[in-house]
């Protein structure tokens, strides 16, 4: 469900962190009442689900549509919580700002029958290893550039 694909870098460390970001969208209804966002079961990847908006769609009915999210809290334990309650006349979409959880996640349409748009990030942060990290990196047009070490500039003394 991803459409658009931007990489970022941030330095932390002595390693590098990459962070890649793909645009996430899936719809609930009574017809499909829940999603389940899962990650790949590589060990380097860390993938997060940032939800941003849920909105009504098309055709929605004066009912409460009430979204609820299950994922791990900080004990690894499963939560679910209500995430929004939509009304068409009242409140037809929220803004969650940036609201990040950890994969797997389940969104699911408690109540109401929809058409409900959950849209969002699907982040992957990666690590590079150390021996990647030599002094020189390559960036994705094959150019490489030196990573010079700075220093603070020498005073002059006055006579």
């Amino acid at each position: 469900m991803s459409f658009i694909e931007e990489e970022s870098s941030e330095g932390h460390g002595a390693g590098r962190s990459w962070l890649e970001s793909n645009v996430f969208s899936c719809e609930l209804s009574s017809k499909i009442p829940f999603y389940t966002f899962q990650g790949d079961d590589d060990d380097d990847l860390e993938h997060l689900l940032e939800l941003r908006t849920v909105c009504l769609g098309n055709g929605a009915q004066e009912e409460n549509n009430v979204v609820e999210v299950t994922a791990l809290n900080h004990q690894g334990k499963k939560v679910s919580v209500p995430l929004a309650n939509l009304h068409v006349s009242c409140l037809p979409m929220v803004s969650l700002g940036e609201f990040e959880l950890k994969a797997p996640v389940t969104l699911r349409l408690k109540s109401g029958s929809g058409p409900v748009t959950v849209s969002g990030l699907h982040l992957v942060a990666y690590e590079n290893s150390e021996e990647e990290e030599s002094g020189t990196s390559e960036d994705e047009e094959g150019f490489k550039s030196d990573i010079a070490t700075l220093k603070p500039a020498k005073k002059k003394q006055k006579l």
